[in-house]
């Protein structure tokens, strides 16, 4: 029985349903990707395979109606969203065809004695990506576009709901003229994918995801002594400690929470104020989230669609009743009809409450009061997660103090929203292991030889 399914979660119908790989057809899709490594990564040169990628950008922008569509249907995310998800992951390979040479480029070492000695950068051979479900084109092209660049192979693994558009991306990088076998959509289950993990001719794996999917994954990895990425969860802290324009700190914390329908790893979810601005502005933010309403994704004025699932509905309406049922206050929201959940606040969360801890993956956020900068950065830093954070300050001198303190993998400052091609993305501690985007992604599997030279 097949496992990939489209079901459109505004409506709860099944809408297609793909076919799984055989396990004679996972190993001839491995054979394919290590054979197309040999001429591809070997003799292709770093101008051939940025052209490639231009192309590739091209045909996501050509695309992006149709692209987007597919998205609001499998996952639910509001078009006018769907679409700058499109352009943006345009913008991502572009990037890496615009720096492909200089990312290639031989890196000189100033040696102690005589002689010359230098980095020189190559591919290490075909790489699986595991992919998730809530940005279907841009986790994609951040995994697979520098390496790509580099003269790797692809093995692309799609989230169980995201057939459709995968085997769309896929098209792309075979319509902008890339070697059969060079990228590959393989709809295979997790024995399957372990299996590809363990086999001797993949060198590595990139996993977006669950903790527990990225334990899973990394087992079978280190058992097999491959190269693992992992991008995971995460609980980020949004600090207020002081503002100039309140209205705009609230507004620019909504968006960073309902972004993506809430469903974003490194989304703002634990909102972190100064005891001097806690009152005013958990009811600004509580009227600001109150007046967003759940609708119809494919509305072009739609903020917030359904959740991916009814099934991702109903976990998080689990989490929210068991956080009041053990003493938190619910400010706003908690409720749900199908997919869709209302923005949602919580207050008055303890330590010895499970939501705590949790990771809450959909329009629901926690605030909290704080006596000072210590008390903030030390409720930051109290998490297993530490992916990204955002702090909000007039001190110039205190952000920079605060952005040090804080264990996270990236701190955005007086600013939400603000991911580019060129800015690395990933975390620390149980959000992940890896680099995403600028040139440390181009490093995570590469073979950094050096050639040292009398």
């Amino acid at each position: 029985m097949t496992e990939y399914n489209v079901v459109n979660p505004a409506t709860g119908q099944t809408l297609a349903s793909f076919e799984s790989l055989t396990d004679a057809q996972v190993d001839e899709a491995v054979d394919a990707a290590a054979a197309a490594h040999r001429t591809w990564g070997r003799t292709s040169t770093v101008a051939e395979r940025a052209e490639l990628l231009r192309r590739a950008a091209g045909l996501h922008r050509e695309r992006r109606e149709e692209l987007a569509d597919i998205f609001v249907r499998e996952m639910g995310k509001p078009r006018e969203a769907a679409l700058g998800e499109v352009d943006f992951a345009a913008d991502i390979a572009e990037y890496y065809a615009d720096h492909a040479e200089d990312i290639m480029a031989d890196r000189p070492i100033d040696i102690l004695g005589d002689g010359t000695a230098i980095i020189r950068r190559s591919s290490l051979g075909p790489l699986l990506g595991i992919m998730p479900w809530n940005f279907p084109a841009y986790q994609i092209v951040r995994f697979a576009a520098p390496n790509l660049v580099v003269g790797n192979t692809i093995l692309l693994k799609p989230a169980p709901q995201c057939p459709e558009s995968s085997t769309a991306i896929a098209e792309i990088y075979r319509d902008a003229g890339f070697p059969d076998g060079a990228y590959q959509n393989v709809l295979i289950s997790n024995d399957q994918a372990a299996t590809v993990i363990a086999d001797p001719r993949v060198q590595g794996v990139s996993l977006t995801g669950s903790e527990r999917a990225g334990a899973a994954v990394a087992e079978v990895a280190g058992r097999n002594l491959k190269k693992v990425a992992l991008e995971l969860g995460g609980s980020d802290p949004f600090i207020v400690l002081s503002t100039d324009d309140l209205d705009a700190t609230v507004q620019a914390g909504v968006d960073a929470r309902l972004d993506n329908n809430g469903q974003s790893c490194n989304g703002a979810k634990r909102f972190i104020v100064a005891d001097g601005l806690y009152e005013e502005f958990t009811a600004k933010f509580v009227a600001a989230m109150s007046a967003v309403e759940a609708t119809d994704p494919m509305q072009e004025d739609t903020v917030l669609g359904p959740l991916s699932s009814a099934a991702a509905a109903e976990r998080l309406q689990a989490q929210i009743d068991g956080a009041v049922a053990q003493g938190a206050t619910l400010l706003t929201g908690g409720t749900r009809d199908g997919a869709f959940f209302a923005p949602t606040v919580l207050a008055d969360v303890t330590p010895e409450m499970d939501v705590y801890r949790e990771e809450l993956f959909g329009p629901a956020a926690v605030v909290y009061r704080v006596a000072d900068e210590d008390a903030a950065v030390r409720l930051a830093n109290d998490t297993s997660f530490g992916l990204g954070s955002y702090l909000f300050t007039t001190d110039a001198a205190q952000a920079d103090r605060v952005a040090d303190r804080i264990e996270a993998g990236m701190v955005y400052v007086n600013l939400v929203l603000a991911d580019s091609p060129e800015l690395p993305f990933g975390g620390v501690k149980r959000s992940g292991t890896s680099r995403e985007l600028g040139y440390l992604a181009a490093d995570e599997f590469v073979n950094k030889k050096l050639i040292r030279k009398a």
